[in-house]
């Protein structure tokens, strides 16, 4: 039987792995942190009927990620900096076909859906290494040998060490930067603020800025906007310092609402700034044996079409879904599986840099409202942000 090493513990991997598992093929994840709560995984996620639910289902998860999503979780709220409301709706019947679900809590369903030693955990890939027949190496940052692999699976992110091994391509950075903000509790402890966000997707929008995000019992969002690629270096911030940066944020948002800024202020634990990265939209390339890419690793792109955790999904779906159906035949599974995802990876993309055009100019909310209320719309679609 195959030797199969993932790369990167985060949703695509650990879907892989766990389909795979269903069906009797073993499959290793390697990932960098050294336990599943080593670091934050981020806020809500709309988990689409064709993708991120179709994964769950073949993963055997779909009636244990139901009980975890939220209600009113597609509800959306879109004003401007003046805290005026253009947008406050919700689907018919109070929830659509896209429940939400936290990021953390989806992660922590699929790690421990998986049989002990699946994941191995604290061990960050620094090369992997063509041996020259199919096969692959991966040497570690612990010093503690290497592993061999006739499928290398890259799902590390953003910035792979896997996919040198295919693409010379490198992430660039889409002129936003975003700062990530949390305030616990905030239906208990700010319930003007909790009902100024609402319970599902949030959009403030001015000048080039935003506050985006997801509301609920906790508050997930970010303070985004249009900037030169040092901005978080040259504002002179410390973003280690929770008042220096919640000053920070303040002093770009000078002439924002009140109800806005109180979303900055009342922000607790730390704040984490970010810059958006995309690798070119129709990013692909010539068939190498024995390796592939699913999620970020092939495809990164803005989040301002929620696409990137259920596209993630899909790709780690369709891929276990053509090993199973080519056994003992790698390579004509992983041709059946880029083939798809190359297409459905440039479309996605493109619908994020429009939902990123929508979202960050000088009339913004005007062209985003006008997507949802059915004004302007655009060739493709803009369904919600990951933050």
């Amino acid at each position: 039987m195959s030797t199969i090493a993932i790369v990167g513990g985060g949703l695509s991997g650990l879907v892989l792995a766990r389909i795979l598992q269903n069906h009797g093929i073993p499959a290793t994840v390697y990932e960098r942190d050294a336990t599943a709560a080593a670091r934050g995984q981020g806020g809500s996620l709309d988990m689409h009927e064709e993708s991120g639910q179709r994964a769950l289902r073949e993963a055997g998860l779909y009636d244990e990620f139901r009980r975890h999503t939220h209600p009113q979780g597609e509800h959306l709220r879109i004003l401007d900096k003046t805290g005026k409301v253009h947008i406050d709706t919700e689907p018919d019947g109070g929830e659509g076909g896209r429940p939400e679900i936290d990021r953390s809590v989806l992660r922590d369903l699929l790690v421990a859906s998986l049989e002990p030693g699946r994941i191995v955990w604290d061990r960050r890939v620094t090369t992997a290494t063509a041996l020259g027949d199919g096969r692959h190496e991966l040497a570690f940052d612990d010093d503690d040998g290497g592993v061999i692999a006739d499928l290398l699976v890259g799902a590390d992110g953003t910035w792979s060490r896997v996919r040198p091994l295919l693409s010379a391509a490198t992430p660039r950075y889409c002129g936003i930067s975003h700062v990530e903000l949390r305030i616990s509790n905030a239906v208990e402890r700010y319930p003007d603020s909790a009902a100024l966000v609402g319970p599902g997707m949030f959009f403030a929008l001015s000048d080039n800025k935003g506050i985006l995000g997801h509301g609920g019992e906790h508050l997930h969002l970010a303070v985004s906007l249009r900037a030169p690629r040092d901005w978080t270096t040259a504002r002179g911030v410390d973003w280690t310092d929770a008042d220096a940066a919640r000053d920070g944020l303040l002093a770009e948002l000078a002439d924002w609402d009140s109800s806005l800024t109180d979303l900055i202020r009342r922000a607790d634990g730390p704040v984490v700034p970010r810059q958006i990265h995309a690798l070119p939209t129709g990013h692909s390339w010539a068939r190498v044996p024995g390796v592939t890419l699913v999620g970020d690793a092939a495809h990164v792109m803005s989040p301002y079409a929620g696409e990137g955790a259920n596209l993630a999904m899909l790709d780690a779906t369709e891929l276990a879904s053509a090993i199973i159906e080519h056994p003992g035949d790698l390579e004509t599974a992983l041709v059946q599986y880029e083939t798809a995802m190359f297409r459905r990876a440039a479309e996605a993309a493109e619908m994020s840099a429009q939902g990123l055009e929508m979202c960050f100019s000088g009339e913004s909310p005007r062209e985003l409202v006008g997507f949802f209320t059915g004004m302007d719309r655009p060739a493709t679609t803009t369904q919600g942000v990951s933050v």
